[in-house]
């Protein structure tokens, strides 16, 4: 079986004239033998096109495989990445029968047992799961999302052919130090295998709806989780508009404009203040319900950024809007996402060229996430170690400014973020930053200073040989720490002190 499906990409490869992709030393007869087999084949097309259409052909993994390469620039020229961002992720449901068997499996009795209802047919089909709509035993309506049967060996059987292509790219192709094919097969295999567990999914979902809990600007449905599954999610109904549903957004009275800018915020907050965000916001994904908030449901891709990255990117972020390409340089430097001996003039120098001709439009027409995705391609040059979560949060931004420009075309992404990221900036860093952290190391120095003395007195009647000297040095490491930290606490008391004195004086 996997023999035959080897041959048939090999036979799409050969029929789309893809063997232009196969380059490198010793690689002419591979070529030559695609060409001969394959002599009608039409090679005219754009290249980019032509992938696009062999990997529709082969099927939903290959889709999302190739959604995946749209969003690596860093990888990836432009005029195929630009072609692959077409692909849609859509097939055909599969037929109640097989609905029903997946639920009884799922859940070990009979689904007429489960629900009180459930329409077999679905609302929704892709590549990994279909939903339907159901009652629960109570009367509360609820969506059932069902993973495909067979799904998980489909995927196992297509992924481990593509890590067999990936090995041969990395053999015979010149670039493949740069390509990183098999780490690239490697990061859609762990994403495309999280989207097969549905408790995870509900699990996030439920993380995000607890993080807006009380939102005025975005609403995550429940989780049912008594009725979830790893191959079954069971979450609340929404009654909700499709977000590209202009008019029936406009019936309702919502403020398009309004909504526009608050996709903005609920991104940039996913992303600074919780570190965890939604990675698929394409419109399938995004509903308007009927007080004008978002509704966001398909929490299967998700992006979760460490404090490093998000520090940096928030540097990043304030640097462009400032158009301080220096600041941007020293940011990917210190970060570590360009090599260390990366000369800043030139780095600096290389956003200018990409960044400044685009600042000479209007704001309203300046899109981030196309800058962005340009700065990685500049990254490329310099060896710029893109991470995972970079590339989901930068097709993310790509999906958000979409979105948001076809809510309102006159939507500036500057006006709607910056007073986010400075107030984050304004919690993380200055006093009031130094006060958080402060607030966080209390418990730890709470508990380790009043046993200072009897570490001390062990160590003393310890004769282990340069074990008394290690442990003055540490001991001397954490004077100093708790010196500075007492310094910053007398600091910021003086100042609130000043601040009070001088409120009194006026």
């Amino acid at each position: 079986m996997r023999v035959l499906r080897l041959l048939r990409i090999l036979s799409t490869i050969g029929r789309h004239g893809l063997d232009e992709f196969i380059a490198g030393p010793g690689t002419a007869p591979v070529r030559l033998a695609f060409r001969t087999l394959f002599f009608w084949a039409d090679r005219r097309g754009p290249r980019g096109e032509r992938l696009r259409l062999a990997f529709q052909e082969l099927g939903p993994i290959f889709v999302k495989f190739g959604q995946l390469l749209s969003i690596r620039p860093d990888l990836i020229p432009t005029d195929i990445t630009e072609e692959l961002s077409k692909l849609q992720d859509s097939v055909p449901p599969f037929p109640p029968e097989q609905v029903a068997a997946a639920l009884d499996r799922a859940y070990g009795k009979p689904h007429a047992e489960v629900f009180r209802t459930i329409d077999l047919v679905p609302v929704a089909s892709a590549s990994v799961a279909q939903v339907h709509f159901a009652e629960l035993p109570d009367g509360r309506e609820v969506a059932v999302k069902v993973l495909r049967p067979g799904i998980a060996a489909t995927i196992d059987e297509d992924t481990g052919l593509l890590y067999a292509v990936a090995g041969l790219i990395e053999r015979l192709h010149p670039l493949s130090e740069l390509l990183r094919a098999r780490e690239v097969v490697h990061e859609f295999d762990k994403i495309i295998h999280d989207e097969l567990d549905l408790l995870r999914e509900a699990s996030s979902m439920s993380t995000v709806r607890r993080n807006f809990a009380g939102s005025a600007i975005l609403y995550v449905p429940d989780v049912h989780f008594d009725w979830c599954t790893r191959e079954v999610m069971v979450m609340e109904r929404i009654d909700a508009i499709p977000v590209n549903d202009l008019e029936a957004i406009r019936a309702a009275g919502i403020d398009i404009p309004r909504l526009g800018r608050n996709g903005v915020e609920i991104f940039f907050t996913q992303v600074f203040r919780d570190g965890f965000f939604h990675a698929d916001m394409h419109p399938g994904n995004i509903f308007v319900a009927r007080d004008g908030r978002y509704c966001g449901i398909d929490y299967g891709i998700m992006g979760s950024l460490p404090d490093v990255d998000r520090n940096c990117l928030a540097m990043i972020f304030v640097a462009f809007f400032k158009r301080d390409y220096r600041g941007v340089a020293v940011a990917h430097i210190d970060a570590g996402w360009v090599p260390p001996e990366t000369r800043v003039e030139e780095f600096e120098g290389a956003i200018r060229s990409v960044c400044e001709p685009i600042f000479d439009k209007p704001l309203k027409d300046i899109y981030f996430g196309k800058l962005l995705l340009r700065l990685f391609e500049v990254g490329r040059r310099f060896r710029m170690d893109i991470q995972p979560q970079l590339v989901l949060l930068q097709k993310t931004l790509l999906q958000v400014e979409g979105l948001g420009r076809h809510l309102d075309p006159e939507l500036d992404l500057r006006r709607s973020a910056q007073p986010i990221l400075e107030k984050w900036m304004r919690e993380n860093y200055g006093p009031r930053g130094l006060w958080k952290q402060l607030a966080a190391e209390a418990p730890m120095w709470g508990r380790t200073i009043p046993q200072l003395p009897r570490l001390v007195h062990k160590v003393l009647s310890d004769d282990a040989p340069g074990r008394l000297e290690r442990a003055i040095l540490s001991l001397e490491k954490a004077q100093r720490r708790q010196t500075r930290i007492l310094l910053a606490i007398a600091f910021i008391l003086a100042v609130m002190v000043t601040g009070l004195v001088v409120q009194a004086l006026l």
